[in-house]
Formats: C-alpha cells, structure tokens, sequence
C-alpha cells in the first residue's frame, strides 16, 4: 500500500491535459472515477484497509482511537484528490486508488496551512514524530519530472485475497501507460514492495521515520508508452 498523504507547500496546482480519466463518476461497471457523493465511502474504505499498516497503526498506536484519527487524516487526502478526476474505486467498492496527476499537489492550499495544526489535534504531545514523518515524506518525494502519484491504495479488508487493489492498480497504469508518464508511490509496507515491482516499479530509496517507526520505501515507474501493465494481476 502506498504512504498516504504528504504535506509539502507548493505552487498551485497546474495539471496539464493528461488522458488517465477512461470512465465517468457514478459508473457502476468496472473500475469508475469516484463522484464527489463517495467520498465518504472512499475514506471508509481506507480507513479500514490502513487500520492495521504498520507506519500507520505506529503513527496512531491507540487502537480506540485510531479509526477516527485514520478517518480525519485520510478524509483530508481524499478531499484534496478529489479536485482531480483521479480518485478511483474499483467494482463494487472493493478498492480504491487516490492518484494526484502531474503538475498536481495533494492538498489545497488552505488545507496546507492547517496540516500541522490538523496532526496536533488529533495526536496533542505525541505529534512530533508523525509531523517529522510527513518531512520524510516530503524530502524524499522527487521533484523534477511530471508523475502521477499513488497517493494512497487500500482494499477493503473483508474483501483482501482477490486481487481487487492491484486490479484497480493495473488498471490505472495501462491509462498512464497511453499517456506517456511516470509514477511514483511510496509503500508504508515492507511486504507490499515485490508486489509493486511486479507492476515495473523499482525501489528508488527509502527512510526510516524517528521514534522506532519501520522502514518506508519510495518507489518509480519510469513512463513506457504503448506498453501494458507489467503483469495482469489475478482477480
């Protein structure tokens, strides 16, 4: 699974006429782009997909609260992404995708300013080493060549074992593969990183968050037009 959201101030956004968007919002056959109605359904979906990640159950070790710290988190990436047509859920909801397309940023400017403050409320004392996480995140995310980022990948837990998530994953690589472009994620889950090089991505660098947090690892796709996604993942 990917990271989840980073927090980085940058310019605003200037996407360019990229051609990853195949379905319309609302689309009930196959993988669909998801309507601004789902966005709840979305951040539900990964909230239970990441309750158990090991940077992110680090992140918010109390497990009474972890669900509504997760829910106002990843309810913030989701809102960010949502200003893009690349927010995806797979049939019947059984994954979702929160890409942000080149030239993108992954939260509005207004959420950037209160990002920090966001943390603070929802671990007081303890934020300290997520915010220095997020840092991590930022310092190691490249910069100089226009890429979709793989914000966040979740499947529904009750729904793990059938190749949903990663379905939806090549899905989304073949439209990046007609446009032409790179893509990037970060995978909060050692285990998670030969699934993802089976896909043609390959481990650029990775950083160990303070506090005993476990190792993240940063990983690239270069662009390969025309070519399909590396391996037709079993559904």
């Amino acid at each position: 699974m990917s990271s989840g959201v980073t927090s980085r101030p940058e310019r605003e956004p200037r996407v360019g006429g990229g051609v990853m968007p195949v379905d319309v919002p609302g689309s009930s056959v196959g993988p669909r782009i998801a309507g601004d109605g789902e966005r709840d359904q979305v951040v539900d979906l990964l909230v239970e997909a990441f309750y158990e990640d090991p940077l992110w159950s680090w992140a918010f070790p109390d497990p009474g609260q972890r669900r509504s710290q997760h829910r106002a988190l990843w309810g913030a990436a989701v809102d960010g992404a949502l200003r893009y047509p690349y927010v995806w859920l797979a049939d019947g909801a059984s994954a979702a995708a929160v890409w942000i397309p080149p030239g993108g940023t992954e939260l509005s400017s207004e959420q950037e300013e209160g990002f920090d403050a966001l943390v603070v409320d929802l671990l007081g004392s303890h934020a300290g080493p997520v915010q220095a996480t997020f840092e991590l995140f930022d310092r190691t995310h490249p910069r100089d060549v226009p890429h979709y980022y793989l914000s966040l990948l979740g499947t529904d837990p009750t729904r793990r074992g059938h190749g949903y998530g990663l379905g939806l994953l090549a899905d989304n690589l073949r439209a990046i593969d007609a446009e032409g472009a790179p893509a990037y994620l970060e995978a909060s889950n050692v285990v998670n990183v030969p699934l993802y090089q089976r896909f043609g991505f390959e481990v650029l660098d990775s950083f160990t968050p303070p506090g005993g947090a476990p190792e993240v690892f940063t990983m690239w796709r270069e662009a390969r037009r025309g070519q399909s996604a590396a391996v037709r993942a079993d559904r």
